[in-house]
């Protein structure tokens, strides 16, 4: 690692194609989070991928903050990025199985991600440099929350639960002391890569679509009108989703980082706004993968419960995830949105065991397109106060 370029800290990049390759991984990922989510359709299975997404989502954002910090394109740091790709491919497969037989397969390749990721920087930073002070201190939790994780694999159902939430205890309480320390964070960069992971949970919407395409021309019949309907419904809806992230907030996220006066309130902003606030909207968007799976294949059926909620849940998750990036960069509430996510938990408690799906995704559309539309004028075209 000798040799690892650091760029000045004024500078900021594109990611490299080697991040790309390594998000390839998590498109795997996620699409065995939506085959858990339709295969188990209750609490206890959104709960068990509530954690499993959160023990997936650390080791991709410690990539993140440490090919942000040491230059992605150096060959070390590609060297890294291709073992930690080759790694998260039997993480990725084991998803469906990490609280059953496959802990070990899941678990060991995440801590092996993991623990590149922290390598990464504290190597591919020189010796004294305030940054890597830094991020030495926040590994230790982090190694920590890797034993247990590993040793927790080989436990029995009930005690994995309890010793893999433990672990993801400690990454928590790294990053909210992590926050006191100096950090080198490229906003440009930042912005990038959390933008193309949530294209990547966006590409679980457009399978979604598919799915239903798929078995009507499997069945040699050409394509019903429902499914038509049904999938242009979807389409619409992965649009909108499309437009209440990138349409303005992306770019308004990455705009309010660059004015951060100093490394503390740098990387205390990109924890916050990025880390964690990123979160949930990968989760919303997942959670709606799951659902318009169930709403495409049946479109004509009143849907499940538990698929009503997921699909309601997850809009809920999305928008509520911009909202908080909103307040914090700005500190003003993106009102239009709350509102949105109101209106259709509304819509679902009052009418929702009554609604077949295609219904509930029409009316959805319909609320997000109004709710993006004022926001738009309310932005673009403020009324000015007479006199």
């Amino acid at each position: 690692m000798k040799g690892v370029e650091i760029p000045p800290a004024e500078d900021d990049f594109s990611a490299d194609p080697v991040e790309l390759f390594f998000d390839l991984a998590f498109v795997f990922a996620f699409s065995r989070l939506v085959y858990h989510l339709v295969h188990h359709p209750d609490w206890q299975g959104i709960g068990e991928f509530v954690l499993l997404l959160f023990m997936i989502w650390i080791p991709w954002s410690q990539f993140t903050w440490s090919a942000n910090a040491v230059a992605g394109n150096a060959r070390p740091v590609r060297v890294l990025f291709l073992i930690g790709t080759v790694a998260s491919v039997p993480m990725a497969a084991s998803v469906t199985t990490a609280l059953d037989g496959g802990g070990p397969t899941f678990a060991i390749p995440l801590g092996v991600i993991l623990s590149l990721g922290l390598f990464t920087m504290v190597f591919g930073l020189p010796p004294g440099h305030e940054v890597r002070r830094s991020i030495v201190r926040y590994a230790i939790p982090n190694l920590i929350a890797v034993a247990v994780l590993v040793a927790g694999s080989y436990l029995d159902h009930g005690p994995r639960l309890v010793a893999w939430t433990a672990a993801m205890l400690f990454v928590i309480g790294g990053m909210v002391a992590a926050g006191s320390r100096e950090w080198l964070v490229r906003p440009g960069h930042f912005a990038e890569r959390h933008g193309l992971i949530v294209i990547v949970a966006l590409g679980e919407v457009i399978v979604a679509m598919g799915a239903a395409l798929v078995a009507d021309l499997e069945d040699g019949g050409g394509l019903e009108g429902k499914t038509l309907t049904a999938t242009i419904a979807a389409g619409s809806f992965a649009c909108l989703l499309w437009w209440g992230y990138f349409d303005r907030v992306n770019r308004a996220l990455e705009h309010r980082h660059t004015e951060m006066a100093d490394g503390r309130s740098s990387g205390r902003y990109a924890r916050d706004v990025y880390t964690l606030s990123h979160l949930p909207i990968v989760a919303g968007v997942v959670l709606v993968a799951a659902a318009l799976e169930e709403i495409a294949l049946h479109p004509d059926d009143t849907l499940g419960d538990a698929f009503v909620w997921m699909f309601v849940g997850g809009v809920a998750l999305f928008f509520g995830g911009i909202a908080l990036t909103v307040w914090r960069a700005y500190e003003t509430l993106a009102t239009e949105r709350v509102l949105a996510g109101v209106v259709l938990g509304l819509v679902v408690a009052v009418a929702g065991r009554s609604m077949n799906g295609l219904v509930l995704l029409v009316v959805s559309d319909a609320v997000l397109l109004t709710a993006l539309v004022i926001e738009h004028q309310r932005k673009e075209h403020p009324r000015v106060a007479p006199g």
